[in-house]
């Protein structure tokens, strides 16, 4: 590879296209050859990582674990290099319909769970392992109304997540899963009505997105790119409206510690194993 830092990325959305345009703009400002290469899927991109076609990525929660799963199995170092003051102490809600008689977990039992893309850690695996360490057994205990929508994504593009709150309204489910970031969207843009739903619940606190780079990025173009990318200020009219779309004020260090409830969902429910095996195994 050229010197020219090379970062993968997902298009989950047109803004997509914008945010990261910007960013190279303001590394060239900084003298830092940037450039990004976007993948249609998680998989994909976290696949290419290994074949060594990028240098840092920028990665959903579940494609964190992909790749650090998938380097310890060979040998290798994946770090999680920065993340999004949004990233850090989130919460999956259960959203109820405020005139339901569902009280507490305990009264989910056969009833309807609504949850987001079947690969959305926030809307789908993290809910769902919630209520499985709880003694309810998802399609056992509860029905789990799945919302198909734009797998590969990790459920980035929220709509998943939007079709679970109206089949909520509905009647169709009784309980929706959905983030909190998303829950006071979703009230603003008018897809819950004031006061029609109510909170019975949420999950543990957890982590979300991060820059993952492994063990052969090149260290000095990361110095740099980190350094820079963590001195962006919001009160900087060249970057703000850059990070407004990519929703947050302030980059933080990376830090692995806030990944458990994510990776006990794909250990509870053999999530992704067939995909970390076979890359493992493509690596030798």
């Amino acid at each position: 590879m050229s010197q020219t830092l090379l970062m993968g990325a997902v298009a989950y959305d047109p803004k997509v296209v914008t945010i990261w345009e910007g960013f190279r703009e303001f590394f060239a400002e900084k003298n830092l050859d940037f450039d990004f290469i976007l993948y249609s899927n998680y998989e994909r991109q976290v696949e290419a990582h290994f074949q060594g076609q990028y240098h840092v990525a920028w990665n959903s929660p579940l494609a964190w674990l992909q790749a650090e799963r998938i380097a310890q199995r060979c040998g290798r170092t994946a770090s999680a290099i920065a993340m999004r003051d949004t990233d850090q102490d989130l919460h999956s809600l259960f959203l109820v319909r405020s005139d339901c008689s569902i009280q507490s977990f305990d009264d989910l039992r056969g009833k309807t769970v609504a949850v987001g893309a079947p690969d959305s850690p926030q809307a789908t695996l993290i809910p769902l392992v919630h209520l499985a360490e709880k003694g309810l057994e998802p399609n056992k205990d509860f029905e789990v109304q799945r919302h198909d929508l734009l797998v590969g994504k990790h459920g980035d593009h929220i709509g998943g997540e939007r079709d679970a709150v109206r089949s909520l309204l509905a009647g169709t489910a009784d309980v929706a899963c959905v983030i909190d970031g998303n829950y006071l969207g979703f009230s603003k843009e008018g897809t819950l009505p004031a006061n029609s739903v109510r909170i019975l619940g949420e999950t543990e606190a957890y982590d979300h997105c991060c820059f993952t780079i492994l063990d052969d990025a090149p260290a000095d173009l990361i110095e740099i790119f980190k350094r820079e990318l963590l001195a962006m200020s919001y009160d900087d009219p060249k970057v703000r409206h850059l990070l407004d779309l990519e929703g947050l004020k302030q980059w933080k260090d990376g830090r692995v510690s806030g990944f458990g409830p994510l990776g006990r969902a794909m250990d509870r429910f053999d999530y992704s194993k067939d995909f970390i095996e076979r890359v493992s195994a493509e690596q030798g």
